[in-house]
């Protein structure tokens, strides 16, 4: 009988109960004479193949790895095709032995090959962890198939727009005709009510129209507007009814909702922006429609599958994820196949979606209200809207069609609603379908991206890596942005713009990503500078909002203007309270709105364009328009500061490669830094602002260069930069040859010298001859996350990165890995714990959500080592989850999941909550019942 390595461990502990072998059990973990006293046995299912007698057995000299130098053991053997398992023996004994990670009593490692190869075993005695590699090595000499796939960092047809996101409702009333949307009756029928900020107020498309060049002249390349669709005109019951004037609640996706116009305006629309150099991007969605089914039990609380799995019209049951991706599915029945029965309230409400097929009640989830937490957040109602089974195959087509109509109509591109609510497999079959149909008619620079709302890189690229997107908006430049804004250290603006590449693959990168600084959903920038600065003076709520936007078109990816922006609107919120009328309101809430840059409220139109905002901005557009590499140039950081100070970084363009040098300061105070470029002795003329006088580097490359309080300098070289006569070396530091590999595994290397340079990626299965790319990155830490999951473990992945500089120049380095499981993730030092959420302005934060409010703030109990914190919360449903030292870098949700869904929190009444963080496992804990 085989014993496995933890049986015979327990059989070693047993005989040492017993008095036997008691010398040797306490010699265990005792630091040998010398590594020549210590025997490392490659230990599993591969020792028969190298010689013992068996496998599994520590004591077999035949395997043995003998010591190389210092801690390290290796070993090179031949091993025929097969499947194996393997860890590391000490001292010829299970008692000592370690797997996966270096872990002692680990999991065993896989190896598997297709074919005899020679490898090397190592083993490292001071962290334990054991590598495999290949014997042999690709050329570490550049050779001619390097030079194809030496590519350049990727530039999508659009990394260099300028969005202007607009809701058509509250911009302009070109039309007054259409304000009830074709209806008879009051507000509840029409949805008209331009004195309610929750409803129907005017703004059409025909308004749209003849503000076209207000628009354009803010230095706008592309429009995105909200949702244009026909929708439900009123929802809700009571206080919380309201109309659909923002686009979400879609009936007909086939026409223009009847309050902003027609589709015959909206082509008309679209051509004299197309006239005006300017693109259309629509707000899209493809989770839910509008509120149209209701249940026949009339409850609504969610109910999982594992309670009331999906049953067949034959009422077996079934997994519907043995389906997803596929061409097939069960046919189901309403009255039988769903954990609530859905049913329609009103006769005709039996046939109000267009088109038709969205009228059958088996094509959505139906399993009640999504609580945005595992699986409800993907399966569950959003807020009550009829969720869409996008797991069934008609959905992915009828969704694919719908959509394919509008690319034909002459959209430019989409922005997709609640990209995270919907499937993985549902956005591999819909992304790429949208972008062929483009391509069909000939439109190669259609581009789509995604609302995902959460702020960390990791987790948003895998939406435009998996998920096959080409782009999220990326709600992490908005969280860093305003961080920066409120003078924190601009560390925090160097840590997250290296997760770029996360986002770096084939065919998309951080480049592309439209950026922004508030928006309808969450607030205006004015608003959280406001909340952010309680005191601060006009001029200064002036100067932060521009130097927001100074970052914003400075830096990487396409930055968004939220209508009204311009204009200096605060609001006093997010929703509702973001949502002003750009005509003369009869919102009184909107009309006492303090503004930025100008004290004039009331009741008046909000289209000057000698506004100091809407001015800035135009020339923000100038100054980006005429050095383009400031848009989608290669961005270097250069300096940040552990305070408040200077964040610095260059841009370059690949083709002229001429070095722009762009410095912010976010401190009160005046700072003068030194800073590295790639060129000796260089003039930097001054660009931004106007009149800037130049600087020059030194004969180390470094250039000094005085930025005022809250403000931003640009300058340009004089020249492009020299030519090299060699590429800088380049070595792997992940993963180290051989090592294990899992999930997205870092794929990286480092250069002997600062030069301008772009290192491409490329892998094989071991065996292959073909390289396939996985992306290349034109700044350092040059590397991409390479996702591994699916690849058999065992697996051994070559790698080769291939650095191209300035001058076309190539050199190369090569490691290997090792297909296993991700390795445990890395806990952050913890110093600050806060439960950010939707209560957070009730208990005295400058807004919701905000992860450094000191408000929110737990406290360490040094007793037993859990954070606690007691807060007066507002009755009804709240959302939570806890940030982990002021930042959403890492976060815990539901089930303590790093990065997981929100917790929802219901409270009965006004009432003191305690919350109880555990840091072991991450779980929170309340004072309230559990629900």
């Amino acid at each position: 009988m085989r014993r496995t390595p933890a049986a015979l461990r327990a059989l070693l502990a047993a005989f040492t109960v017993a008095g036997v072998g008691a010398a040797t059990v306490l010699s265990l973990g005792a630091t040998p004479a010398s590594s020549a006293d210590r025997t490392v046995t490659l230990a599993g299912s591969l020792q028969s193949e190298l010689g013992c007698s068996g496998d599994w057995q520590p004591d077999c000299a035949a395997s043995h790895l003998p010591v190389v130098s210092g801690t390290t053991y290796a070993k090179t053997v031949t091993l025929p095709a097969g499947s194996y398992e393997f860890k590391v023996a000490l001292n010829d004994s299970w008692t000592e032995n370690y797997g996966a990670y270096g872990a002692q009593d680990g999991k065993n490692l896989a190896l598997v090959l297709s074919q005899t190869q020679q490898l090397v075993f190592s083993y490292d005695d001071a962290t334990h962890r054991t590598a495999v590699r290949p014997a042999g090595n690709p050329p570490s000499h550049p050779v001619r198939s390097d030079r194809a796939l030496a590519k350049e960092s990727l530039r999508a047809p659009l990394t260099r727009e300028r969005f202007y996101f607009v809701m058509a409702d509250r911009f302009a009333n070109g039309d007054t005709s259409n304000d009830m949307g074709g209806l008879s009756g009051g507000r509840d029928v029409t949805g008209y009510d331009p004195a309610g900020k929750g409803w129907y107020h005017g703004g059409d498309i025909a308004g749209l129209t003849q503000k076209i060049d207000y628009i354009k002249g803010l230095g706008t390349t592309a429009i995105w507007l909200t949702p244009s669709f026909k929708n439900r005109p009123v929802q809700g019951t009571g206080d919380n009814k309201s109309a659909g004037y923002h686009g979400y609640w879609i009936t007909d996706f086939t026409q223009v909702d009847p309050h902003f116009g027609t589709n015959a305006q909206l082509s008309r629309f679209i051509d004299k922006a197309h006239k005006k150099g300017m693109k259309v991007f629509f707000d899209i969605i493809t989770n839910h429609t509008a509120d149209v089914i209701d249940y026949q039990e009339k409850q609504y609380s969610y109910i999982d599958k594992a309670t009331d799995p999906y049953r067949d019209v034959a009422g077996t049951v079934f997994d519907d994820r043995d389906y997803v991706g596929g061409s097939t599915f069960p046919t189901l029945d309403p009255a039988t196949s769903f954990p609530y029965t859905p049913v329609f309230d009103q006769p005709q409400d039996a046939t109000v979606k267009v088109p038709a097929w969205l009228n059958d009640r088996t094509l959505y989830h139906n399993r009640g209200d999504s609580a945005f937490t595992g699986e409800n957040s993907q399966y569950g109602d959003f807020f009550g809207l009829d969720d869409l089974f996008t797991e069934q195959p008609k959905v992915v087509a009828g969704m694919t069609d719908i959509y394919k109509t509008w690319v034909d109509f002459g959209i430019d591109g989409f922005r997709i609603d609640t990209v995270k609510h919907v499937n993985t497999e549902f956005w591999q079959q819909f992304a790429p379908a949208i972008q062929a149909e483009a391509r069909r008619i000939g439109n190669n620079d259609f581009f789509s991206f995604g609302e995902v709302f959460d702020a960390s890189p990791e987790f948003m690229s895998t939406y435009t890596t998996e998920a096959k997107l080409p782009a999220t908006l990326d709600f992490g430049f908005q969280d860093k942005a305003r961080r920066f804004n409120d003078e924190k250290k601009t560390d925090e603006l160097r840590d997250f713009f290296a997760k770029d590449d996360y986002y770096t693959d084939v065919d998309s990168n951080a480049y592309q990503l439209p950026t922004f600084l508030g928006n309808h959903d969450m607030g205006r920038v004015g608003f959280f500078l406001s909340g952010d600065n309680p005191g601060a003076s006009g001029a200064e709520l002036l100067r932060r909002d521009q130097l927001a936007h100074e970052l914003m078109y400075f830096t990487r990816g396409q930055p968004v203007v939220y209508y009204g922006d311009e204009q200096g609107f605060v609001g006093d919120g997010g929703d509702q309270l973001a949502r002003q009328d750009m005509f003369a309101s009869k919102v009184a809430e909107y009309n006492d709105d303090p503004m930025i840059g100008t004290t004039r409220l009331g009741s008046r139109d909000r289209f000057n364009r000698s506004a100091p905002m809407y001015r800035y901005l135009k020339e923000l557009a100038e100054v980006v328009s005429k050095h383009p590499a400031l848009r989608d140039g290669a961005q270097i950081q250069r300096f940040s500061e552990d305070r408040a100070g200077v964040f610095a970084v260059s841009r370059i363009d690949r083709r002229d490669k001429v070095e722009y040098v762009v410095a912010f300061n976010n401190s009160s105070t005046d700072r003068t830094v030194t800073l590295p470029t790639y060129s000796k002795q260089m003039r930097f003329n001054g660009v931004w602002p106007r009149g800037l006088r130049p600087v020059r580097s030194d004969v180390t490359a470094n250039v000094t260069v005085s930025v005022p309080a809250l403000s931003t300098r640009v300058f340009k070289a004089r020249s492009a930069l020299a030519r090299r006569t060699s590429a800088p070396s380049i070595t792997f530091n992940a993963p180290e040859p051989g090592a294990t590999i899992g999930g997205r595994a870092e794929i990286g290397v480092s250069a002997d010298q600062a030069a301008f340079s772009q290192v491409s990626f490329a892998y094989r299965k071991l065996g292959e001859t073909a390289w396939q790319l996985l992306g290349t990155d034109d700044n350092a830490p040059y590397r991409v996350f390479h996702d591994v999951s699916a690849v058999e473990k065992g697996t051994i992945l070559e790698y080769r990165a291939v650095l191209k500089d300035s001058s076309g120049n190539l050199s190369v380095a090569n490691s290997s890995g090792l297909v296993g499981d991700p390795p445990p993730p890395a806990e952050p030092v913890v110093t600050s714990v806060t439960v950010p959420g939707s209560f957070n302005s009730e208990i005295g934060c400058a807004s919701d959500w905000q992860p450094d409010c000191v408000q929110a703030h737990l406290t360490k109990d040094l007793a037993d080592g859990l954070w606690k914190g007691t807060f007066e919360l507002p009755g009804g449903q709240n959302e939570f989850k806890v940030a982990i030292n002021d930042s959403w870098d890492v976060n815990y949700g539901a089930g303590g999941e790093r990065n997981g869904g929100n917790i929802v929190l219901t409270v009965a009444g006004p009432a003191k909550v305690s919350f109880v963080y555990d840091p072991v496992g991450h779980q929170v804990t309340t004072s309230l019942p559990p629900p």
